[in-house]
């Protein structure tokens, strides 16, 4: 089973998406991480992207394509999660493209729906572990008392720079321009559907499973 997981910035992809790996072994495709992997990969692919990011320009949609090429074709009967891609129309068109050429499909598309007011707050409050990247918040997941993540036991803990109200504004009106009609996209395919992210964890992950089962 391949899904793709959106939602605006804060909506809570990263976390559901770790419960997915963790309970169902599937496998978190996620553009941030997959480009940081190739750069050190030293890989023909992983060249390019180091070059491309030395130069401080944006990362081609090929490229992302390719390196999303590679994942499947490692492991081509893994369930696949798509986490930060598609954005676009084009990388939805080209995403789909990719999966036929390999004979899979796209099973689910799943919304996390969350309001602005309650991304601001979530953000602000975001921190995660320097190790694994497990994701807290100071309100409704605070680091443990004993200062120590609970996914690794790792005791560094940072905040994104671009964590705070301004710079929400500017990634929520990038959302809304850009990705917001995959919506649109993949409900008229018969794909999309839609969960409350604002509950508790576990309750997100319960109407996530819902949807998936």
């Amino acid at each position: 089973m391949n899904i793709i997981l959106l939602g605006p910035p804060g909506a809570g992809k990263g976390t559901q998406a770790r419960i997915l790996v963790e309970e169902r072994g599937m496998i978190q495709l996620s553009t941030g991480d997959m480009l940081r992997e190739a750069k050190d990969s030293g890989t023909e692919m992983g060249n390019k992207v180091a070059d491309v990011m030395a130069r401080g320009e944006l990362v081609t949609d090929e490229i992302v394509i390719g390196l999303i090429r590679e994942k499947l074709e490692a492991n081509p009967t893994a369930g696949y999660i798509f986490d930060g891609f598609p954005r676009t129309l084009k990388q939805a068109d080209a995403l789909a493209e990719l999966l036929e050429e390999q004979g899979q499909t796209l099973d689910h598309v799943v919304e996390l729906r969350v309001n602005d007011d309650a991304l601001v707050e979530r953000i602000t409050a975001r921190s995660t572990c320097g190790s694994c990247g497990e994701v807290y918040n100071d309100l409704t997941k605070p680091i443990p008392a004993d200062g120590k993540c609970s996914n690794c036991g790792g005791t560094e803990f940072k905040r994104r720079a671009d964590d705070n109200a301004q710079a929400l504004q500017k990634r929520l009106m990038e959302y809304y321009k850009q990705t917001s009609p995959l919506i649109g996209y993949y409900y008229a395919k018969g794909q999309h559907s839609r969960v409350d992210g604002l509950g508790e964890i576990g309750d997100v992950k319960a109407a996530i499973a819902a949807k998936l089962d």
